[in-house]
């Protein structure tokens, strides 16, 4: 392959490659583990969505400058360490005050207290902060987050892909 590589527009495509659109997943701030978004970036992917894996440790910022770049589906928010609802709290505030993120379905899930399971009036006030869906570390979390993702509607904006050519 040459090292003098150029891009071109290859046009719009909706959606891209027969996929049902983009989803991101990140972890929050505080939260260093990985196999959780390998095994929700290849869930998602058996979904029929294209997904930016953002990984760890993914500061408040850099999953809202994201998003604006990419415009995705669905964000989903993953934590194991236990700190999901508070450093939730504050990344759904910062995801909500960008405008043309408003409206971007927002999950989020996995270990997200340090006591276990989540309350009902803990889950009820991540609903309240902007979160579309939670899921809390239950036996049933899986499937009911499949079950939301397909019910979301398959991406029909125009997508501009770039193509590299050697």
């Amino acid at each position: 392959m040459s090292a003098d590589l150029s891009h071109r527009t290859t046009g719009a495509v909706s959606p891209v490659d027969g996929r049902r659109g983009t989803v991101v997943v990140a972890t929050v701030a505080s939260d260093s583990h990985t196999w959780n978004l390998v095994f929700l970036q290849l869930l998602i992917e058996e979904l029929g969505y294209e997904v930016i894996n953002l990984g760890p440790c993914v500061p408040d910022q850099v999953l809202v400058d994201a998003c604006r770049e990419t415009a995705p589906d669905l964000v989903v928010i993953s934590s194991v360490n236990g700190h999901g609802h508070q450093d939730g709290l504050r990344v759904i505030d910062a995801l909500r005050a960008c405008g043309e993120l408003a409206a971007t379905p927002v999950v989020i899930g996995g270990k997200l207290g340090v006591a276990g399971q989540q309350s009902d009036a803990a889950i009820g006030e991540l609903i309240t902060a902007g979160f579309d869906a939670v899921f809390d570390d239950a036996s049933t979390a899986t499937r009911e987050f499949s079950r939301f993702v397909g019910t979301l509607p398959t991406a029909m904006r125009s997508l501009e892909r770039t193509e590299v050519v050697a």
